[in-house]
């Protein structure tokens, strides 16, 4: 079947924007337009015409994010939600399952386990969850499908079979490939010792009307300064300040990198300072590059004088010069050098900043659950349960929910400190919350708990968690029944086997224990 092509003759027009994001705001700004004042010619359609008749020889198109509703939308939020719990299991499961029901998964949902298996390196799931649901279970997939399971062969080693789904995309998929797309194969053919050939994809992605991307391009430019060669690295980086007119400044993270490495610091302070002399305003995840690469070598001071400048630019909803993860980045050096209090002031800074910002003040950062999650789980790694609480309480005055990370550093930390009756309290709470205890946390929670005395409370506990769904792996079931008659319970363990069959759940062993 034939595939879309960019045209390689488009007219040049130079965007009057100072960086990437003032352009995308715009194009967003244009398409919500669209929607509220469609052009002329699709309100000239007479509605009592005939619709012209489909192609039936035309690709099938995959879902749009219109199709996330209703059922559907329940379904791929329970995946998710499984998916956050670390649960990957139940939510393969899940959405397997859902194959053979009225509703079945849109691409969103299947691309959500696919990439949550990418994550947890299991790539051979990946790949078979691929071929499950776009190849047997008929669902059409996207351009995402595709980029994660060319990154997962890219991962893998195995670049000729990325290039196999690439020429797929080519030849017959209703889209081209993404700027994405080149990302992975351009890492994976230099991972390979292939960078000849990652040049000359850099080639066809550009003849193909594709624009220069920053992060292909900073492929090559890593490759080749990991190879000695600065010169080609310098000449792909004009060409690239030549074929566009914002550039990643995660490009100059890497010569910094590439110079700090040699301990030339005076020469990556330059490429670094050349960035900043642009005055481009910069995204977020570039800048926290930058500063994972300032606080690597040393750079303290400069990596705050970065974060402070992100924290007095930062002025929602028009500008977002930071996020979670940057203030992340600078609490866990805090950590790493064991300034405890120092991380604290870090972490506070989000409400306390009042610089002059860039349009009319900057405004304070409202933390999420990943930077509660963070800070929380570093002081339950050093024991600090008295601080890790006072977060904790913070977290749940706001209109925030502690997630499953949360609820398992401070369960763990909890155990590990013997303060078990807080334990219990906290595990009632996750479960109360209905999110998911997976089984290899439960199974160790469980068992602790029984052992040190609390029998009564984790039946109950176990309980609830059986009223809900989905119900607990059975695993859990057997750790706890078996704890129970190890410790001489045995009603409460017959209890137990008798929820399991009303439930239907059977044991995964060999030797009955009651």
């Amino acid at each position: 079947m034939p595939s879309y092509t960019m045209p390689s003759s488009l007219p040049h027009r130079t965007m009057p924007f100072s960086s990437a994001e003032e352009a995308a705001a715009e194009r967003r700004r244009r398409k919500r337009r669209l929607r509220i004042e469609p052009p002329l010619h699709a309100l000239r359609r007479d509605p009592s015409s005939p619709r012209p008749p489909r192609d039936p020889n035309a690709p099938r198109l995959p879902d749009t994010t219109s199709a996330l509703v209703g059922p559907k939308l329940s379904l791929h939020n329970k995946v998710q939600s499984l998916i956050r719990a670390s649960d990957l299991e139940a939510a393969s499961r899940l959405a397997r399952q859902s194959v053979f029901s009225r509703t079945r998964p849109t691409v969103f949902t299947c691309n959500a386990i696919i990439a949550a298996m990418y994550r947890a390196k299991r790539y051979s799931d990946a790949i078979a969850l691929f071929h499950y649901f776009f190849k047997q279970s008929d669902i059409v997939p996207n351009v995402v499908s595709y980029n994660q399971i060319i990154n997962a062969h890219c991962d893998e080693g195995r670049v000729d079979e990325a290039f196999e789904l690439y020429r797929h995309i080519l030849a017959n998929a209703p889209f081209g490939p993404s700027p994405v797309t080149y990302r992975h194969l351009t890492k994976g053919l230099i991972d390979t010792g292939r960078i000849d050939e990652a040049v000359d994809l850099v080639r066809e992605m550009l003849n193909k009307g594709q624009a220069a991307d920053s992060l292909v391009y900073n492929n090559l430019i890593r490759g080749f300064l990991d190879m000695g060669n600065l010169e080609k690295a310098n000449e792909l980086f004009d060409e690239l300040k030549s074929k566009c007119l914002v550039y990643d400044g995660v490009v100059n993270a890497t010569f910094m990198e590439y110079w700090f490495k040699q301990g030339k610091d005076k020469e990556a302070m330059e490429s670094y300072k050349s960035l900043l002399d642009k005055k481009f305003r910069l995204h977020p995840t570039t800048c926290n590059v930058l500063l994972e690469v300032l606080l690597k070598y040393g750079k303290k001071f400069e990596a705050g004088a970065l974060f402070d400048e992100m924290l007095d630019n930062h002025c929602p909803p028009n500008i977002l010069a930071l996020n979670s993860e940057t203030f992340n980045i600078m609490v866990n050096e805090c950590f790493r050098l064991g300034q405890f209090k120092e991380a604290i002031d870090t972490f506070r800074k989000v409400g306390t900043k009042t610089g002059s910002g860039v349009r009319g003040g900057s405004k304070p950062f409202n933390m999420d659950v990943a930077g509660f999650s963070n800070i929380i789980s570093r002081f339950c790694e050093h024991g600090m349960l008295t601080e890790a609480e006072m977060f904790f309480a913070e977290l749940c005055s706001k209109t925030l929910s502690p997630d499953v990370p949360i609820y398992r550093a401070m369960i763990d930390a909890y155990l590990k400190a013997e303060r078990l009756d807080d334990a219990v309290q906290m595990l009632k709470k996750m479960v109360d919350s209905n999110l998911r205890v997976v089984a290899s946390f439960g199974t160790r929670c469980f068992s602790e708990l029984i052992k040190n005395g609390k029998a009564v409370e984790s039946v109950q506990i176990l309980t609830k968690m059986g009223e809900q769904d989905p119900k607990p792996d059975p695993s859990v079931y057997d750790c706890v029944v078996r704890g129970l008659r190890e410790v001489g319970a045995h009603e409460l363990a017959q209890g137990i086997v008798e929820q399991m069959r009303g439930y239907g759940i059977g044991v995964p062993i060999r030797n009955p224990i009651l």
